[in-house]
């Protein structure tokens, strides 16, 4: 039986990485998420991988591209504006159809911010941060097991679907130790002969890119994509649903907000209140339905985000009016309390 490691989260995710088959990371330092370049440069050559430091962010995503088109599984690393600078190099392997895994372990903003946990990245996540009709698979980890366990996921998304897969964290979850059991990998082969670069012997030759200035082309290679998309939309949802079934008021949270979110459940439950927890664990593709069937019995929402509120917009088009929506919110690397969240969650129930 394998046996519990004590690891950071930062660490897990660069362990799991390896053992999903890394091949290739190429990263540049800013905190909090200098772990995970920091484990691979220890860990990853010794396992036959090649691990760089790049001179820039930019330089990072485009080393990714360049690694995935060969097929190695690829990855790279960053935080809050490290993730801004590599925005159009993520709509580059979106537009070539290139499988990559890029985790972001958010911090304060805007600008330079600061090192504090943060969840207000979203927008830029799931609503495309580069440019073009985009979307990538966006994972938002609570624990460090699930850090570990969607990074392995993400690997096999990214090569399924050819499309880069974002784990989206903050730096409670990649600072905070957990124990954790690795599983073992998927084990699953993805053919990617009729695609990538390399050796030319007895195949036709291969042309990766996502420009064409031909008219009509890239309207026809957006509407391709779409079909990749709806399908992601239709199969890689993933929701966890906490005490909702009789719930009067429902919480909607992911990540550490949601940890934190699942503790004010309990309490409440314990003082008589009938709450419940919504747990994205995609944040794209988002569980709509979910909360759109949860209005059939439950009449207010509360949305709590470390943010000004973000992913609240696409919980009030889930809800389209047949609820209310309530908000908590602590932006610039501010975390929500408990005692604060009941103090509201009274006065809510209270009307």
């Amino acid at each position: 039986m394998a046996e519990k490691v004590l690891m950071k989260g930062n660490e897990a995710i660069a362990e799991a990485a390896i053992r999903s088959g890394l091949k290739c990371y190429f990263g540049y330092p800013i905190t909090p998420q200098n772990e995970i370049p920091a484990y691979m440069a220890a860990h990853l050559t010794k396992k036959g991988g090649t691990f760089i430091q790049a001179e820039s962010e930019i330089a990072a995503i485009n080393m990714v591209y360049g690694a995935s088109c060969t097929g190695a599984r690829a990855m790279t690393s960053s935080s809050s504006p490290g993730i801004s600078l590599k925005q159009e190099g993520i709509s580059y392997l979106v537009g070539a159809k290139l499988p990559a895994v890029i985790v972001n372990i958010m911090r304060g903003g805007p600008g330079l911010g600061n090192i504090a946990p943060s969840q207000a990245d979203y927008f830029q996540s799931v609503k495309g941060g580069g440019h073009g009709d985009y979307r990538m698979i966006v994972y938002t980890p609570e624990t460090v097991q699930e850090a570990a366990d969607l990074t392995m996921k993400a690997f096999d998304k990214a090569d399924e679907y050819r499309n880069p897969v974002l784990i989206l964290g903050d730096a409670i979850l990649g600072q905070m130790m957990e124990p954790l059991i690795f599983k073992e990998p998927s084990g699953r082969t993805f053919d990617k002969s009729s695609w990538k670069l390399g050796n030319r012997k007895d195949r036709p030759s291969h042309l990766i890119n996502s420009l064409s200035l031909s008219e009509g082309v890239v309207e026809e290679w957006n509407w391709e994509l779409k079909k990749k998309f709806d399908l992601m939309t239709e199969k890689e949802m993933m929701v966890e649903e906490y005490l909702t079934d009789d719930a009067d008021l429902v919480f909607v949270a992911y990540g550490t907000s949601a940890r934190i979110c699942r503790a004010v459940v309990n309490q409440s439950r314990k003082e008589g209140y009938k709450t419940g927890l919504i747990r994205p664990i995609t944040v794209w593709p988002f569980p709509s339905d979910v909360i759109s069937k949860c209005t059939r019995k439950t009449k207010d929402f509360f949305v709590v985000e470390m943010s000004l509120g973000q992913m609240i917009e696409d919980v009030k088009l889930a809800v389209l009016g047949r609820a209310s929506i309530h908000f908590h919110g602590r932006p610039g690397g501010g975390i929500p309390a408990e005692p604060d969240i009941m103090k509201q969650l009274k006065e809510i129930m209270k009307k």
